[in-house]
Parts: structure tokens; sequence; C-alpha cells
């Protein structure tokens, strides 16, 4: 503890030295009159973004000089645009955007010097998560006519090309004429539902929905 304390002390005079020195020197004196500094620029582009989800980021930037600031960004995606008078960096990628993208710049002018961000890259990424929610109107006949009151379930059947079905989904609540169809990847989903009765005989398929997730 003794000689913890001693080099606390010899840490403190050495700051406090330090202050004192840069205040005997005060404010950094501005450039000389008639010269131009370059603006700064500052900030930290996410790095990543859902498809479907918007991307989103602005800069920091100041000039000493006080002239207006115009901004500009290079090899950026075709999904991504940038506000010249804002520098804001905003975009929407579709499923079609899926990839890496890397060597954006975003750069911010005086009108006669510049400065730059490190350049960056944006993942696009799929969202494991998409859903669709399906709703219908209960049958109340059978193919013949007649009266459908044995109803006691519904089976849905689901791919990603028309009249293919690779997943099914079986909805033994008869009463509910809604449902969600969960854990989908990003494409167009066909869908079609069939009635099931109570001695298991199940009708013939509806008529085709479509959905794109993304």
């Amino acid at each position: 503890m003794k000689n913890y304390s001693k080099k606390m002390a010899l840490l403190f005079v050495h700051i406090g030295a330090v202050l004192t020195v840069a205040g005997c020197g005060g404010k950094s004196a501005p450039p000389p009159v008639g010269t131009n500094s370059a603006p700064t620029i500052s900030g930290v582009p996410g790095s990543s973004v859902k498809i479907g989800e918007q991307y989103s980021f602005t800069p920091t930037a100041a000039d000493i000089d006080n002239d207006p600031l115009t901004f500009s960004v290079q090899g950026e995606p075709n999904w991504l645009a940038i506000n010249s008078t804002s520098g804001a960096v905003t975009g929407t990628p579709l499923l079609a955007n899926i990839g890496s993208y890397s060597g954006i710049v975003i750069s911010v002018s005086d009108g006669s010097l510049s400065s730059s961000l490190p350049q960056f890259g944006v993942d696009v990424v799929q969202n494991s998560d998409g859903s669709v929610t399906l709703s219908w109107t209960a049958p109340t006949q059978n193919e013949d006519g007649s009266a459908f009151t044995d109803l006691t379930a519904y089976k849905f059947y689901y791919g990603t090309s028309p009249g293919s079905y690779s997943h099914q989904a079986l909805v033994d609540s008869p009463g509910i004429t809604t449902y969600v169809l969960g854990n989908l990847t990003p494409a167009t989903y066909y869908i079609a539902a069939t009635a099931i009765n109570s001695s298991g005989v199940e009708s013939q398929f509806s008529n085709e929905a479509s959905k794109e997730v993304l």
C-alpha cells in the first residue's frame, strides 16, 4: 500500500504538470486569415442489414471555416444512396441483394478540401423468422352440395413453386379461421388448404394463394 500511494502521488503531479503547461498556452490559435481547413467527418456505419429492412447511417461532420458542406459516397451498392446535404446514407435491400458489399467510402467536402471515413462494408442477410398469416371462411357444404357438419381439421400445403407443395401444416381446431405459418425463409410462397371431416376424408385443394416473404 505504501509503494502504491507513492506511485499515485507521482502520477497526480505529472498530470497536474501537463495540465498547467497546457493552460499556459491557452486555446489553440485559429488558422491564419486566408487559409482553408479541411472539414472533419466521424461516425461508425452499421455492418449488416436484413432484407426488407432499412439501412440508415448519418455521419457527423463539421468545418472550422463554416463553409457549406457536401457529402458523397463511392463504392456503394445500387440499393444504397446518400443525401448530399445531410450525409444520411439509406436504403432497403431486397431478396436479390443478399450478399456482402465492401469498399464503401463516405466523404465530405467544403468545395475545396475533403475528408473521408475509413472504407467499410455491409452484409445483407436473410430474415430467418418470416411468416405468413392465413385467414379463410369455414366451409359449410360438401362437394355434393349437402351440409358439411363434421369438420374436424384443416391442412395447409405450401411451397415456393405454384402447385408444388413441399410443406404441410395440420390445424386440428375447426373453430378457428386464422393461422400463422412461421419460420419461413425469404421467398414467394404458394399455399392451398383442405378440410378434413370426422372420418378422416380430406377435401380437394382450395384455390391457391401466394405471398412474398422478405
